[in-house]
This record gives C-alpha cells, sequence and structure tokens, in this order.
C-alpha cells in the first residue's frame, strides 16, 4: 500500500512540474509500437528536445512550424443510420498543422504519405526550416513523429514532449482544431 502511495505522489510530482520526459526511460532503435501513452525518454537522437518555456520563445518568434500528431477517435462502425457523430474536440497550439494517426510506430502507406505531404504543407517544403512536434505529455506519439521527420531529411526537428498538457498548464493559449483531411476523407 504506500508503494503504491509513493509511486502515485511520484507521478503527480513529475506531471505538476511539466515533465513528462522520464530519466532512466531508454530510447528504443526503432519507433514505439505499443504503450504509446507511457512514459517517454528524455532524449531523440538527431532531433533537439524543448521546454514549455522554449517552445513558447520558438512560438512567439515564429520561427518554426508547429505539427500536433495526437490520434483522432474514429467514428464508431456501428453506430445506427441518423445517429450523430461528434468528434472528440482538440485544442492545439495556435498556428499548428493538425496530422492526427502519424505518429504510430507503423504507418500504411496512404498516412506516411500523408505525413510526408502534411510536413511538406507546413513548412512550405523548406526541410531546413524548424519543425516542431508534439502531441500529449507522456505520449510516444510525437517522439515517432519527430523521429520519422529526420528519417524525411528534415534538418531541424524539434521534439516538444510536453505537447499541449504542458502548454495548457502554463496558461498558454490553445485554439479548436481541425485535422489536415486524411486520404480516405
Amino acid at each position: 500500500m504506500i508503494g503504491t502511495a509513493v509511486r502515485f505522489a511520484l507521478v503527480v510530482v513529475i506531471v505538476a512540474a511539466g515533465g513528462s520526459a522520464v530519466a532512466g526511460v531508454p530510447e528504443p532503435d526503432g519507433y514505439r509500437l505499443e504503450n504509446y501513452r507511457s512514459p517517454t525518454p528524455s532524449t531523440l537522437r538527431g532531433v533537439r528536445v524543448i521546454s514549455t518555456e522554449e517552445a513558447e520563445k520558438i512560438w512567439r518568434s515564429h520561427s518554426a512550424s508547429f505539427v500536433d500528431v495526437l490520434p483522432r477517435p474514429p467514428r464508431p462502425r456501428n453506430l445506427p443510420e441518423g445517429t450523430l457523430w461528434r468528434d472528440t474536440p482538440r485544442p492545439n497550439i495556435p498556428g499548428s498543422i493538425w496530422l492526427p494517426d502519424t505518429g504510430y510506430g507503423e504507418l500504411a502507406p496512404s498516412m506516411a504519405s500523408y505525413f510526408s505531404k502534411g510536413l511538406d504543407k507546413a513548412t512550405n517544403g523548406d526541410h531546413a526550416r524548424v519543425l516542431v512536434l508534439y502531441c500529449l505529455a507522456n505520449c510516444w506519439m510525437s517522439w515517432n513523429a519527430a523521429k520519422r521527420a529526420l528519417s524525411l531529411g528534415y534538418s531541424d526537428v524539434v521534439w516538444y514532449p510536453e505537447g499541449t498538457d504542458g502548454w495548457l498548464a502554463a496558461g498558454l493559449p490553445l485554439q479548436p482544431a481541425e485535422p489536415e483531411p486524411r486520404p480516405d476523407e
């Protein structure tokens, strides 16, 4: 019982401090393929990792493209005809482009193309432009997406592991987001 309470208190302290990356979580060689909502490493080889304070400075300077990769819940397939479906609202960092479902460890060819085209749109085709990738705290989706952007030849990739959780905790503005249309939409 005491062990559980101590672990819970530690998680509360980490979250309250705005941290999502945890020392001691090793960087995998490849992409994370499961348990996407769990502690992330504090590093990503070849990518700059930033805090909320740094993300705010970059955002205010308009010197980067921000890309949100949080998954979008799909419409349930078994809804009776005529049932209204309302997407879960997604607030993101103002000026971001939202490319949902592109942070999974494995992407279908159509989703890999969607991600690549989305990054091209976000950066106006400039592979040297600063590219900030994020989702939520303790989410491997943005880690995978930043790693993938690096593999696509983007030279100034930045990972913001605190994502909108850290942004909101700092009292910074969020705006309602609409995802970029997917290939199947």
